[in-house]
């Protein structure tokens, strides 16, 4: 098992749960990571090695995201406002939004948010570039099955440039998890909101 890594203060290599790079992820890793996420880990493990290039990134996990949700206390606010959905007493676009505008207004833990901009610095030294344009793709826990696929259900940005603009486009992402789309899906199909993560890849 991959233990995952990032630089502290002093420069040298710490353990953390919010970051893990491609290279150290397989298909094994979609309840950390996502499909996709796990999916690209698969292709710079295996595709680059024999002279195909996909380019560089790391990937933040379930545990950052559930850090992000416990840090601003949403999870009383998705149970609340999706408990109002069911009984009647708010149509779908209403606890939606609800949902959103809450993740939308959260702040950064210091340790996440830390972990992802230094994460993008080391990203940044890699291609050796200042404040690089990246991706920002998210990738939902929940593993397809023959009857429900996630694919292309949360959002995703491109041309992301400089550690602002990144936390601001994760926290997007984060917050796309309960787009209305999302939400009627996951209960058409039997999902429990409040066990589905949102890990997101970040990739030149």
């Amino acid at each position: 098992m991959f233990q995952p890594q990032s630089k502290g203060a002093s420069g040298a290599a710490m353990p953390t749960p919010f970051v893990v790079w491609f290279e150290h992820l397989g298909r094994g890793d979609v309840p950390l990571v996502g499909g996709k996420n796990a999916s690209l880990g698969e292709m710079v493990c295996h595709l680059t090695q024999q002279g195909v290039r996909v380019p560089s990134g790391f990937a933040t996990t379930a545990d950052a995201y559930w850090r992000f949700v416990d840090a601003n206390g949403l999870r009383e606010t998705i149970a609340g406002s999706l408990g109002d959905l069911d009984s009647g007493k708010a149509p779908l676009a209403e606890a939606g939004s609800a949902i959103r505008r809450a993740f939308l207004r959260a702040t950064w833990p210091a340790d996440l948010a830390e972990a992802i901009t230094s994460s993008y610095r080391e990203l940044n030294r890699r291609s050796g570039k200042t404040d690089a344009d990246v991706a920002v793709r998210s990738s939902a826990t929940a593993e397809d099955l023959p009857d429900a696929s996630f694919a292309g259900q949360q959002e995703s940005y491109l041309n992301i440039r400089g550690a602002a603009a990144l936390l601001d486009a994760c926290r997007r992402c984060y917050a796309s998890l309960f787009t209305d789309r999302a939400i009627a899906y996951r209960q058409a199909k039997g999902f429990d909101h409040l066990k589905i993560a949102l890990s997101i890849g970040i990739q030149n």
